[in-house]
């Protein structure tokens, strides 16, 4: 990379950086639930907007040599030959079979039972975040791959391919209307966290994902399998890049590149595959409004006299798909508009494809910072919980329920540092969807300064989701 693009990459991360920490402090207090930091935002709001169009501008302006030296850029590290997913798969499945046999017998206590917080807090929200940073880890960690491997050997004798196809027409779709289920019970079922009641769900949904990796084979997985295609996008964030080797096919090269870098040769998504990475999108960022004061407000319910998750079931449903379909006629309608911008300077189809990868990241910092909290307090009960699996009082790993603390959410370097944490986080997401916009948009138009003017209207979207990502973090929520 050239030595120039290397200080223009510095300079505009750390100005990013800069304009959210340069805030002046706030008093605050942390909520209960969702633990939602209660900030006055007027100086984040201003600096993170600012932030986001500024790194626009940068990059806009930047010479095309440039953005793409900093795209291909590699530190190679080593040449591997990948080991089988089918060892630690097994391993995975009988560890997956231990928690649900924990879930049906062990504590009906939510924070003591080790099953809800392996998968709503290690799981969805720790091992997500390892996975940025990592790589797709849970292509070796998914319960499928070894089991059906297994069986497949038994059933199916000397035969290489799986008994069915794929048909193509399906795409991302069966993925899309698990991820809604999914979405569903997590934020508007009366019981997401009832252990015997998630073992259930939890141990249908495995069966039935067996059934579809043994029957179709790894293209389940990869197209199918929500869980894998959400890790399998959010693995290609991480500086980890895993390339073929150009000498050895069977052999991977492991560079160190920029976030995001490994998005960048992917082809365009078809419709399914758009409405999947938004979706991931939407179902965060409606976790987020559906307890605010505003949310309630509108839908005629008190804030202050919560009637609890059964009065706002139906209303969540609506409110859960209507946050996608926005999300969604927003994306398309910039994309659209920037197509026009660029005078049709790249197929419709292939900028609306190609684009919505640089949502990823802003999904994934949603992630962090919605359930940053739960994830500090919640991490304690699971330490407690696997210190005592089966609730027979013993202490295996020497952590105890009464020593779990959220005294940090009671002090104000604890809750400002928190605050800062997330606001930096949502910031830093947004200007690497920027950036992704624009070294995508520069692949797929023909020339750069269409490719530039392609961008403008999401950038815009951007800046705006950027101020209700900081809006949702500073707003009072009930529950």
């Amino acid at each position: 990379m050239p030595g120039r693009a290397r200080v223009w990459l510095v300079g505009a991360w750390l100005a990013g950086a800069c304009l959210c920490l340069a805030a002046g402090p706030a008093f605050a207090h942390g909520g209960t639930h969702a633990f939602v930091m209660l900030l006055p935002t007027g100086y984040y709001l201003v600096g993170g907007a600012i932030a986001v169009a500024a790194s626009f501008l940068l990059l806009a302006f930047m010479p095309q040599r440039w953005t793409e030296a900093i795209g291909a850029a590699r530190l190679r590290l080593a040449t591997v030959r990948p080991p089988s997913p089918v060892p630690t798969s097994l391993l995975s499945a009988l560890v997956f079979a231990a928690l649900i046999v924990v879930g049906f017998t062990a504590s009906t206590d939510p924070l003591a039972n080790p099953l809800p917080l392996t998968i709503w807090t290690v799981w969805w929200v720790g091992f997500t975040l390892v996975t940025a940073v990592a790589g797709n880890l849970w292509a070796y960690l998914n319960p499928w791959s070894g089991p059906s491997r297994v069986a497949a050997s038994a059933l199916f004798r000397g035969r290489r391919r799986p008994p069915l196809r794929y048909p193509g027409w399906l795409g991302y779709w069966p993925s899309v209307l698990v991820f809604i289920g999914f979405a569903w019970f997590e934020l508007i079922d009366l019981a997401p966290s009832n252990p015997a009641r998630l073992a259930t769900v939890a141990a249908v949904y495995w069966a039935i994902a067996f059934l579809g990796v043994l029957l179709f084979g790894d293209i389940w997985l990869r197209r199918a399998e929500p869980f894998s295609v959400f890790f399998g996008f959010i693995g290609r964030l991480s500086p980890l890049v895993w390339e073929k080797s150009d000498k050895t096919p069977d052999h991977r090269r492991v560079s160190f590149a920029a976030p995001g870098a490994a998005l960048l040769g992917r082809d365009p998504l078809p419709p399914s595959g758009i409405l999947f990475v938004l979706l991931t999108l939407a179902t965060v960022s409606f976790d987020g409004l559906d307890k605010t004061f505003w949310w309630l407000a509108l839908n005629g319910i008190n804030p202050l006299e919560f009637p609890g998750r059964s009065a706002v079931v139906g209303t969540n449903s609506a409110g859960l798909i209507a946050m996608w379909a926005v999300l969604a006629g927003a994306y398309v309608g910039a994309v659209w508009l920037g197509w026009r911008l660029s005078r049709r300077a790249a197929p419709f189809g292939v900028l609306l494809g190609t684009l919505v990868f640089s949502i990823i990241p802003i999904s994934l910092v949603y992630h962090f910072s919605h359930y940053l909290t739960a994830l500090m307090v919640d991490g304690q009960y699971a330490l407690a919980a696997y210190s005592d699996p089966l609730d027979t009082g013993a202490n295996l790993l020497g952590f105890r329920r009464d020593e779990v603390t959220t005294s940090f959410l009671n002090t104000y370097e604890g809750a400002r540092g928190i605050w800062n944490a997330q606001t930096v986080a949502i910031v830093l997401g947004h200007v690497l969807g920027i950036s992704l916009a624009h070294l995508l948009a520069a692949r797929a138009v023909a020339t750069y300064g269409a490719a530039v003017k392609s961008q403008i209207p999401l950038a815009v979207v951007m800046i705006l989701y950027t101020l209700f990502g900081l809006w949702l973090l500073s707003s009072p929520v009930a529950g």
